[in-house]
């Protein structure tokens, strides 16, 4: 089968197509047709070496997420069979033809969602719901302020919060701030023009939010645990501005009783991702094509991956950027 690997460490250049063995599958496992796979920012952090040469134990190939059609079942399987559209989270092997794909972190993708929209769900919405309401235990009525809200899982989180009675405060780019609103977001602060610590305060008349959902991390972490209510809960779910500038206000964390919380998909073990998808399949897979949509801000056929993640690093989308496996490419061999 056809796949996008890389042979040293570096920027979106190293990527190249190639041909691999199609991928084992385990007794629980199931091997998918990819239709299509989402392009998320630990795939960047892999290419660049970030995480080495760890696969925590599954493919080394780029990609956490798919869409696509069951081919093949391992014979612990029960749930799922051949010719199901599924959707799932992966530890690599995404960017494939092929993919391995745990039953476990699977879910039937609905029927009024396309394999693109599909490719953009798991990783949003999972690590969206995760943060949200199982560490962050958002309530009816509460505040949440969402950090790079115009982004994959940012967009996710919004309606997620939106969706659970809460009223969300986010931070977005100038050209994505209406964007933002239209999620059903109460106020969105452009991060390059204001300070959303002000801005908090003045919206919330000095009380600040109970909970903040963070991607930014670096300089925003002091910022955050002073925008928070006694009581208050920070989850940071990523680093995109680094941890160098990363300063913990301790009185303030004792004095308003707060709690701070982190989160990463990638590393985790295949019980506890298992564990999160099932709340996932739970709480909010019932609700996606209604009150709640994935968000595709761009697609690009697998061989110009190294395109998609240059997109990707450039910044100012608003949504995910998938790669769609329908599309033409030299050859014509994505269409068989």
């Amino acid at each position: 089968m056809k796949a996008i690997v890389f042979d040293d460490f570096g920027g979106p250049a190293v990527l190249r197509l190639a041909e691999v063995p199609l991928p084992d599958i385990r007794p629980d496992d199931l091997l998918v047709k990819v239709r299509a796979a989402g392009v998320n920012r630990a795939d960047i952090l892999q290419r660049e070496g970030v995480y080495g040469s760890q696969t925590y134990g599954d493919s080394s190939i780029l990609g956490l997420e798919v869409a696509g059609e069951v081919v093949a079942a391992g014979k612990s399987v029960r749930d799922y069979g051949v010719g199901n559209r599924v959707m799932g989270i992966v530890g690599g092997g995404a960017y494939a033809q092929y993919a391995r794909l745990d039953s476990g972190m699977a879910a039937r993708i609905p029927e009024s969602l396309s394999f693109i929209e599909a490719a953009a769900i798991m990783e949003s919405f999972v690590t969206g719901w995760e943060a949200l309401a199982h560490l962050g235990q958002v309530a009816k009525a509460e505040t949440v302020l969402v950090h790079a809200a115009a982004g994959g899982i940012g967009s996710a989180t919004v309606q997620l919060a939106r969706s659970a009675g809460a009223s969300v405060l986010a931070t977005a780019s100038d050209e994505n701030v209406e964007r933002v609103l239209s999620l059903g977001a109460a106020a969105v602060f452009d991060y390059r023009r204001s300070d959303f610590e002000a801005e908090v305060i003045d919206f919330t008349a000095s009380r600040g939010v109970d909970l903040v959902i963070d991607f930014v991390g670096g300089a925003y972490l002091a910022r955050n645990i002073r925008s928070l209510a006694p009581g208050g809960r920070l989850v940071q779910v990523g680093l995109l501005g680094g941890d160098g500038d990363a300063i913990i206000p301790l009185d303030i964390v004792l004095h308003k009783h707060l709690r701070i919380m982190g989160t990463v998909m990638k590393s985790r073990s295949r019980d506890v991702k298992r564990a999160m998808v099932d709340r996932f399949r739970q709480h909010v897979l019932p609700r996606l094509g209604g009150e709640i949509v994935p968000i595709v801000a761009a697609t690009y056929p697998l061989a110009q991956a190294a395109e998609a993640q240059r997109r990707m690093e450039t910044g100012g989308l608003f949504g995910k950027v998938v790669l769609d496996f329908r599309d033409p490419a030299p050859h014509g061999w994505l269409a068989h």
